[in-house]
């Protein structure tokens, strides 16, 4: 890790961007909104909350590291370099405008393309997960618990959370449903908060293909310093997005990964 990096600097500047994006998010959410697609062929939703808490945590990025580079899922990417920043605003969008409040803002920050802090807010219930390099922590309110995940190493006993089975087609539906069949518990409709609650030891495993760099890179971190394990389904560094699974500990990855590509 640089010795240059200030990682209470980049606490700082995490919390001040989630409480930017709040502000943005909150007054709209359980509100009549109109929604875009972004899909010619498909649905992907986004709405004024994403595209106005994408420019508040912009802002306050670019204010206090203006040479880093901010990589966002509505605005695109400006700058290049080393030091990166990866803007969810609304990780969930179909949960915001069905207003189920397990959609999250994601925030990122990596060195060499690597997340080494990262913070989920979920603004409506109150809770953040936040990580920099030696600790995960679980916030809300005025009470800070370090996250600490399950333990789990058996597939057998693993809870197991996707957003939706439909999101594995073609030859990954049978990778879904060895994990599927191989695991005690299943839940759905979780989006970034199962992978929260997989940091907190309330879940075992996340799988989901198909994913973006931006909707992975702030929970990986905050999985990691809490004991978990993440990885591409190939074994690959996560960051950059893809087919992507996070377990408890290193030992249920690695099941979950031998499992993944048997089929």
């Amino acid at each position: 890790m640089p010795a240059t990096i200030d990682f209470a600097r980049i606490q700082s500047v995490l919390l001040a961007a989630a409480d930017a994006a709040a502000a943005r998010t909150l007054p709209l959410f359980r509100t009549p909104l109109a929604i875009d697609n972004k899909l010619e062929s498909g649905f992907d939703p986004v709405t004024e909350a994403d595209k106005g808490a994408e420019s508040a945590i912009r802002a306050v990025i670019a204010a206090a590291f203006p040479d880093h580079a901010i990589i966002g899922e509505e605005w695109g990417r400006t700058g290049e370099g080393r030091y990166s920043w990866i803007i969810d605003p609304v990780d969930g969008t179909r949960a915001f405008i069905s207003g189920a409040p397990v959609w999250g803002t994601l925030i990122a920050f990596a060195i060499d393309g690597v997340a080494v802090a990262g913070l989920m807010s979920q603004p409506f219930i109150g809770e953040s997960f936040l990580a920099i390099p030696g600790r995960s922590l679980y916030r809300r309110g005025d009470i800070a618990l370090a996250n600490r995940s399950s333990g789990q190493t058996e597939l057998a006993a693993a809870r197991v959370f996707t957003t939706t089975p439909n999101l594995f087609q073609g030859e990954h539906w049978s990778k879904w449903q060895a994990i599927e069949t191989a695991t005690r518990l299943q839940r759905f409709g979780m989006d970034c908060y199962g992978y929260a609650l997989l940091a907190a030891g309330h879940a075992d495993l996340v799988i989901e293909p198909y994913l973006n760099t931006y909707d992975i890179a702030a929970l990986v971190p905050i999985i990691r310093e809490a004991g978990g394990a993440i990885a591409c389904w190939d074994g690959s560094e996560p960051t950059g997005g893809g087919d992507v699974v996070a377990a408890a500990t290193p030992q249920l990855l690695d099941k979950a990964l031998a499992l993944i590509n048997a089929v």
